[in-house]
């Protein structure tokens, strides 16, 4: 005759029937043959391509080490990161203009905006850089003051720090149409309710924009712009056309059109767009980080930290009910 176990037989316990924590699983991890494989074919093939660079003269490696810290390039890095700053501050302040105007109940301000954009995403940024060289050819000057009496102020615009502004304006333009799509799908992210509750509390459009939508919109805004920025970075290599020969790549195109060695110059220009794209890339991570407060599920490890300290460094048990399940 079989006796029937009672309900706790199958658990360990002690003499006083409280329970103790089940013994440990022991997993076996799966085996990934086939990763090691190709980790070891990736490896080989960039172990090649690098011994291959290094040992052939045409790359120019002393040429290279030569004018990577060169004073030259390093101005023309300086003066990258002046039209980088200026353009995208441009850029962003008129792409937030731009996607409200967008927005607009006026049907006047909709139109300008979609006009703007249908010009500015229509063209190639080279043609559009081009004709702004081409200003200087068809105004040679600017000259600020009362219409037919007195001139306040006048500015050359065929001097060459005239260029370098016609660079900022031609990239700032640009970007601000790409800018006020962004920004526009980040608004319309915020949900229909956060706008009706701002006009419930008696805010006007503008205000409801300014107070309630766009610092919601942010969390979907900054990633997008992160890459943009990183974007405007290497299209400033594109003011050739303006022309403005001042930034990195125009400085390793006047040095390599002297020496004759264009790779080890390309090389350079190459090293230093790495070191500040990385950079950015730093700075975009915790900025969209800091941005995602809120937002997704999982835990951080300060976050773990707290409710283990909370739970005096324990998780906490399961209490069951009467009748022996979970509670």
């Amino acid at each position: 005759m079989t006796s029937s176990a009672s309900p706790g037989a199958g658990r360990s316990g002690s003499s006083d029937g409280s329970s103790t924590d089940p013994a440990p699983i022991k997993a076996i991890p799966l085996r990934h043959p086939g990763r090691w494989i190709t980790a070891v074919i990736v490896i080989v093939l960039f172990g090649l391509f690098v011994y291959g660079a290094a040992t052939n003269p045409a790359y120019g490696w002393g040429t290279y080490g030569r004018y990577l810290f060169d004073s030259r390039i390093g101005n023309g890095v300086w003066i990258t990161v002046q039209l980088l700053v200026y353009s995208m501050v441009i850029a962003i302040v008129l792409g937030v203009v731009v996607a409200v105007m967008r927005l607009s109940p006026n049907p006047v301000l909709r139109s300008a905006a979609w006009i703007y954009l249908w010009i500015f995403r229509g063209t190639p940024i080279y043609v559009q850089l081009t004709f702004w060289g081409l200003v200087p050819v068809i105004y040679r000057e600017v000259a600020l003051g009362i219409p037919f009496t007195v001139q306040l102020a006048t500015f050359d615009l065929q001097s060459l720090y005239s260029a370098f502004w016609f660079a900022v304006i031609g990239l700032a333009l640009n970007e601000a149409a790409y800018m006020a799509e962004i920004v526009r799908a980040g608004i319309n992210s915020v949900g229909e309710g956060q706008v009706e509750a701002s006009t419930a509390l008696g805010m006007s459009w503008s205000q409801t924009m300014r107070r309630t939508v766009l610092p919601q919109a942010m969390r979907v805004i900054i990633p997008p712009t992160g890459n943009e920025v990183i974007s405007m970075l290497k299209t400033t290599s594109l003011v050739i056309a303006v022309p403005f020969t001042g930034e990195l790549y125009g400085r390793a195109r006047d040095i390599s059109g002297v020496n004759f060695e264009p790779v080890p110059l390309l090389l350079v220009a190459s090293t230093w767009y790495l070191v500040m794209t990385s950079i950015l890339m730093v700075g975009q991570f915790y900025l969209e980080r800091y941005y995602s407060k809120g937002v997704s599920r999982k835990l951080t490890g300060r976050q773990l930290q707290a409710l283990a300290d909370a739970q005096g460094g324990k998780p906490l048990p399961v209490q069951r009910s009467s009748e022996g399940g979970p509670s």
